[in-house]
């Protein structure tokens, strides 16, 4: 059986996929700054340069073709050798990394 919260974070990621193109408009960039550089830095690059293989260089916008409801749910659960961020990143502060991605091209 489903509880109340697995149902609200379902609702909430149907919401994110029909919004695609828009969620990070909402966001703030400087705050998504401040969690890339402390999650997501060590492995693709303080400025977006991917230092490990494998890991998508932002900079040449490789992975952000993707609307933002799909890097939303890639973050929050993880993809290939990059760890799930459910339950260590609230859902703004995802949309908050999205926004900031978006600026490192």
């Amino acid at each position: 059986m489903m509880n109340n919260r697995s149902f609200k974070q379902i609702i909430f990621v149907a919401i994110l996929l029909m919004c695609r193109p828009c969620l990070s408009y909402a966001a703030d960039t400087n705050k998504g700054a401040e969690v890339y550089t402390m999650h997501c830095a060590s492995c693709h690059g303080v400025s977006g340069v991917s230092v490990m293989p494998g890991a998508p260089n932002f900079a040449q916008d490789e992975g952000l073709m993707s609307p933002d409801g799909t890097l939303f749910i890639s973050i929050q659960s993880g993809k290939a050798a990059m760890p799930a961020y459910r339950g260590v990143l609230s859902n703004q502060d995802i949309l908050n990394v999205i926004a900031y991605l978006r600026t490192l091209n």
